[in-house]
């Protein structure tokens, strides 16, 4: 059955118009699940009984199920989900001085299959629909509402799964969460996160929305990117930065470069000197974020100096960089960790 959350508000107002009832009913479904948070037709008491009995026939209002929920001595958040299917998918939300962020999953499982990322442990399935990254976030504002704290006040589509593999159900989402009659998520709160896909890169651009992009480089060369990242193998750093420049021809909006340090692999001051001259033509800064180590990987942290090292050493030659707070390391809060360790109980 189709979700109802699937639909825009102009969608939702045309789908009214066709039944021959006044479009303003799709504003107040809007505010009875988005304002007010109701999630049955039957509690929506401003709607007539057979409109009510109609939707109820037609469409599900079902959020996903919560499996698993774990919270770390920081505040984060962590979500196994399991969706309508069966599927089950990961979210999180950490807590920052300015807002609540929650890390949106966009896959079942991910194609990706980047060497130190838990989520290519599962291998894609299918793309999450609108429904099922909505759901997401209400589902997370819910335990928010319950705890008395804000609700998600940022999203980053950066979960399992390559959001560009899954594109127009995640703009589709992105456009919804923007809203103002629906989650009201300012665009500049907004980011999508790629690997690296230049046909999605190219197509974003097209949009011309005022939404964040993130690119998850992880090395400063084709020969590293290639060992620990596949998409390197079909897309070279060169048609990538080619990509982003477009990008940012029409856009003129700085990206994020997501870089994650690995020891005695990507963090020496010469990855850092070749990361600066890479970037220098690009409007960028890049989040440098300290591998959270995966049980069935091989990659370690490096130390707290070499990654400060690191940081400088990029500074120094005039590319901002920042680290990344972590979260959540005491409940496996990175991609993929948490549905790993459950899959692995269940066997």
């Amino acid at each position: 059955m189709t979700s109802i959350l699937d639909y825009t508000l102009p969608e939702l107002e045309a789908y009214f118009k066709e039944i021959g009832e006044s479009s303003f009913r799709a504003k107040q479904i809007y505010d009875w699940i988005y304002d007010k948070r109701v999630f049955s037709f039957s509690e929506m008491t401003n709607l007539s009984v057979a409109l009510r009995e109609k939707l109820e026939q037609n469409f599900s209002l079902k959020l996903p199920e919560i499996i698993e929920q774990r919270v770390a001595k920081d505040g984060t958040i962590k979500l196994l989900l399991k969706m309508e299917d069966g599927s089950k998918v990961e979210t999180a939300l950490m807590p920052y001085d300015y807002g609540n962020a929650i890390c949106v999953s966009s896959e079942v499982g991910c194609s990706m299959g980047c060497a130190f990322c838990a989520s290519g442990l599962f291998r894609k399935v299918r793309g999450l629909e609108v429904h099922e990254l909505l759901g997401q976030v209400l589902v997370m504002d819910q335990i928010l509402d319950e705890r008395g704290e804000d609700r998600v006040s940022h999203i980053v589509i950066m979960g399992t799964g390559e959001p560009f593999d899954n594109y127009d159900n995640c703009l589709k989402f992105l456009k919804i969460a923007n809203d103002p009659k629906a989650l009201n998520i300012g665009a500049r709160h907004l980011t999508i996160s790629t690997c690296g896909l230049t046909e999605g890169i190219l197509r974003y651009k097209d949009e011309k929305l005022p939404l964040n992009l993130a690119i998850s480089l992880h090395a400063s060369n084709d020969e590293k990117r290639k060992q620990i990242m596949p998409i390197a193998r079909k897309i070279s750093l060169d048609e990538l930065l080619s990509a982003l420049k477009e990008y940012q021809k029409v856009a003129g909006r700085r990206i994020t470069i997501e870089y994650i340090l690995i020891k005695d692999f990507n963090d020496s001051i010469e990855d850092a000197i070749e990361l600066a001259k890479l970037l220098k033509d690009i409007f960028c800064y890049v989040n440098l974020i300290p591998i959270n180590p995966v049980t069935e990987k091989n990659f370690m942290r490096p130390s707290n100096n070499q990654v400060h090292r690191f940081r400088d050493a990029l500074n120094e030659r005039g590319l901002k960089a920042t680290i990344r707070k972590e979260f959540g390391t005491d409940i496996e809060a990175a991609c993929g960790q948490l549905r790993a360790k459950y899959e692995r109980i269940k066997a």
